[in-house]
């Protein structure tokens, strides 16, 4: 472990790092990024804890993640570090990595080979909703948006052991939304964007899932035929979206706080 002035001259000499890797690497660093801050800015973190990661651009081996002691405010596109399938190091840089990231992530990168991004969290709402018998309960829009697309994963104990990762892979299967029984939350996506819109809609269906069953009254659950064409309405939505709902957030970041980009 280093001090927090040695940390901070690390971090500057960092920022170098730009005229060392592609462009399309860079372009995905700001992204990942930008994606820790908006995780910071709605409230969905714990402390130094958790990962997000995304996939090299062109490489099947070698993802990027957030250097082990930042908060994700503190996450910048420079600052994250470059690891193979088990979490290791791949480049000279005096920072680590938690050992429980890859367990889960690298997991999920080997088997999911189509899957750019892995986001995970351990928010209130999602813990919560994950150590309910029921899980996800269809009784919002916002639950809807997952309603075909969610897998559970029972609880193991904290993620370390290697020889859980099967399990975990076969739990999944092709779905891009995890609740881990008694753990928290997770999300997939091709894209950065992708991932991070998921978590956005799962996060706020457990936040009102959390706070519909506060209110100890019968909660009206649509019919199956209902949740599933809402579903569908959701995952056509792109055609007019188009990605606005992320500049929009980058335009948030900006105003608020540029420094992820650097």
């Amino acid at each position: 472990m280093i001090d927090n002035d040695a940390l901070a001259q690390l971090l500057e000499q960092r920022k170098q790092i730009r005229q060392h890797v592609s462009a399309e690497e860079w372009r995905a660093r700001v992204d990942l990024a930008a994606c820790y801050r908006l995780v910071a800015h709605f409230r969905m973190t714990d402390w130094i804890y958790n990962h997000i990661s995304v996939r090299v651009p062109g490489s099947h081996e070698h993802y990027l993640i957030n250097p082990f002691g930042l908060l994700y405010e503190e996450i910048t596109a420079s600052s994250l570090v470059k690891v193979d399938v088990n979490g290791r190091l791949v480049e000279d840089v005096a920072l680590d990595v938690n050992p429980a990231a890859f367990v889960i992530h690298g997991a999920i990168h080997q088997a999911r080979p189509e899957i750019d991004c892995v986001l995970h969290t351990h928010t209130r709402a999602g813990v919560g909703v994950a150590a309910q018998t029921q899980g996800l309960l269809p009784i919002s829009q916002h639950a809807f948006k997952v309603y075909d697309r969610l897998a559970y994963h029972d609880f193991e104990g904290i993620a370390l052991d290697t020889q859980e990762q099967a399990r975990l892979v076969a739990d999944i299967g092709s779905k891009d939304v995890l609740i881990l029984r008694n753990h928290g939350l997770l999300t997939m996506g091709r894209s950065v964007r992708e991932a991070f819109e998921l978590m956005y809609y799962l996060e706020r269906a457990c936040e009102i899932q959390i706070a519909a069953l506060a209110g100890q009254s019968e909660v009206i659950i649509p019919s199956a035929s209902v949740c599933e064409r809402t579903c569908e309405q959701f995952a056509n939505d792109n055609s007019y979206v188009k990605g606005r709902d992320w500049q929009a957030l980058l335009r948030l970041l900006d105003r608020t706080d540029p420094s992820y980009k650097g």
